[in-house]
């Protein structure tokens, strides 16, 4: 099990980014997906009558080690990228916008979530109404309500837009990486600190 799968036994469990190394992340990102298909599949399976708690609730808790594991990858990945980062990046990144699909494609899962939103339960906090609602347009806007071909079809989609926006990214840390300023006139500098 790598450190990125394990909790934190540092202040305000920040990273400890001494001890992760690059290869850590992989592994740690395929254990923390397989651990968050559980809890999916639990939700999906809970034979009690859709409701607040088993069904949104559960969903917002589910998958925090992935989110960790993402928060901290993806921070390095834009603070302090390099090749190897970058690779893993790549394959990564194909594979959560597949988990990601298969969460909001998953036509039992917005079953127990459209159960809910329209019960429109009344002893909900306005926090949690906001979430209910959230959570089903959220569904909604991501395919959940499309026919089985068109839900393939925005996988495919999503998986080259998850590749391009990796691309896109690197192609813009190359060129900020390579910009130079060079100043060939002294008076260019007038009004800044010798330092």
């Amino acid at each position: 099990m790598s450190i990125l799968n394990q909790e934190f036994s540092t202040p305000f469990n920040t990273a400890p980014f001494s001890k992760i190394k690059n290869e850590d992340f992989l592994p740690a990102f395929k254990s923390a997906i397989k651990k968050a298909r559980k809890e999916i599949d639990a939700i999906v399976k809970n034979t009690e009558s859709p409701s607040f708690k088993n069904t949104i609730e559960a969903l917002e808790f589910s998958g925090q080690e992935l989110d960790r594991i993402s928060s901290i990858f993806f921070n390095l990945n834009a603070a302090e990228t390099n090749d190897e980062i970058q690779k893993i990046a790549q394959e990564v990144s194909p594979l959560l916008s597949e988990f990601g699909n298969d969460i909001t494609l998953n036509e039992d899962l917005f079953k127990r979530i459209k159960s809910v939103y329209n019960s429109k339960p009344k002893n909900l906090t306005e926090e949690q109404k906001t979430l209910l609602d959230k959570r089903y347009k959220s569904f909604s806007r991501n395919g959940a309500n499309l026919p089985e071909d068109k839900k393939e079809e925005l996988r495919a989609i999503d998986k080259e837009l998850s590749q391009l926006k990796l691309k896109f990214g690197e192609n813009v840390l190359a060129e900020t990486n390579k910009f130079e300023m060079l100043i060939t006139d002294e008076n260019d500098l007038s009004g800044l600190p010798d330092g």
